[in-house]
């Protein structure tokens, strides 16, 4: 059976979608080859016509959710400004967001995996950092207050994952975006 031009790409990109998904729900490095295979409907064989080692999936995987995450907006230039920043702050540090962390941000998810994963993969996410970082330097007119608002959030995300009952974790987030909201009123009175 002869497959269209456009199999092999459309092949790699559910891959990497399903397979961020995957890492995002129960980390990368427990799910074998195979298992990400699977997932999208073919054996474990077919994977290295797409990639030559499963740390260069995750390298891909990195750079796939960073960019098309709020990350890649700021850097493409959409318009970013102290507006969005406040409903992009409401919707990070919402219920929802830290419920469905397949569909949510990588870094939360992601950041332990690749802090110790291979430089590779710890310089796209950086490059991605960075963007957002830059962005948030440039509305706030601070970079080292755009850094800790950042891992303020990402922080807060990881703490409210951590705990049991969902009371607790909607504290967690609500006393997060309460200590930003102060901090950014503050810096507008400035």
């Amino acid at each position: 059976m002869r497959y269209s031009a456009t199999h092999k790409e459309e092949t790699r990109q559910k891959l990497l979608e399903s397979s961020g998904a995957i890492a995002k729900r129960g980390g990368f490095s427990t799910t074998g080859v195979d298992g990400l295979m699977k997932a999208i409907g073919l054996t474990g064989g077919a994977f290295y016509s797409h990639f030559p080692s499963k740390n260069d999936l995750f390298t891909a995987i990195v750079q796939r959710e960073l960019s098309q995450s709020l990350i890649g907006h700021v850097a493409r230039g959409e318009g970013f400004c102290r507006d969005k920043l406040e409903r992009c702050l409401d919707h990070y540090l919402s219920m929802t967001h830290l419920q469905c962390p397949d569909t949510g941000c990588a870094i939360p998810a992601l950041g332990a995996e690749i802090a110790r994963a291979e430089l590779s993969v710890r310089e796209e996410a950086e490059h991605w950092m960075l963007q957002l970082q830059q962005a948030w330097a440039e509305i706030l007119e601070d970079g080292e207050l755009a850094w800790a608002l950042i891992v303020q959030c990402v922080g807060a995300v990881v703490v409210a994952r951590m705990l049991a009952r969902e009371e607790t974790q909607a504290e967690v987030l609500a006393a997060s975006r309460g200590f930003i909201s102060q901090v950014l009123d503050d810096r507008l009175e400035e």
